[in-house]
């Protein structure tokens, strides 16, 4: 294995991270809430009164941001390898592990943890297992 140095961004990518943890904090002391995306978004399928305002302002930011990035910064060049049943598949998929789950990355990984959640670390240790696991039968096992 070789390291491409040109892609190596320690500074972007800690910087990032920093901000994720930030704004996660933030919105847990600011508002008492945790920000896992999936249980922000399946809010909104079964709101309650009063809670819906805050759920779609909180999603807009998270498309919006993105875009308004891409309007001051020249967007990176993505491509994407899979073909369009595939990431169908593998959206169905992640949709029906976050709700057995009981969350998702946002929520377990970067929420959870931060709290010392032992469900949260045992849901984390699974996401990162699976992920390793899938990368590896890929790309060595499979011809997909």
């Amino acid at each position: 294995m070789t390291l491409d140095w040109n892609a190596f961004t320690p500074v972007s990518a800690l910087s990032g991270g920093a901000l994720i943890g930030l704004a996660a904090a933030a919105f847990l002391l600011l508002n008492g809430r945790i920000a896992g995306i999936s249980g922000i978004l399946g809010g909104l399928l079964r709101s309650q009164t009063g809670d819906i305002g805050w759920r779609i302002a909180f999603l807009f930011g998270l498309i919006s941001a993105p875009l308004a990035w891409t309007a001051a910064v020249e967007a990176p060049e993505l491509t994407i390898a899979a073909n369009y049943p595939m990431l169908i598949i593998a959206g169905l998929i992640v949709g029906l592990s976050t709700r057995y789950g009981s969350g998702c990355t946002s929520g377990h990984g970067v929420c959870g943890i931060s709290r010392f959640s032992p469900r949260s670390l045992v849901a984390t240790l699974c996401f990162m297992a699976t992920g390793f696991t899938t990368v590896y039968v890929i790309r060595h096992l499979g011809d997909f």
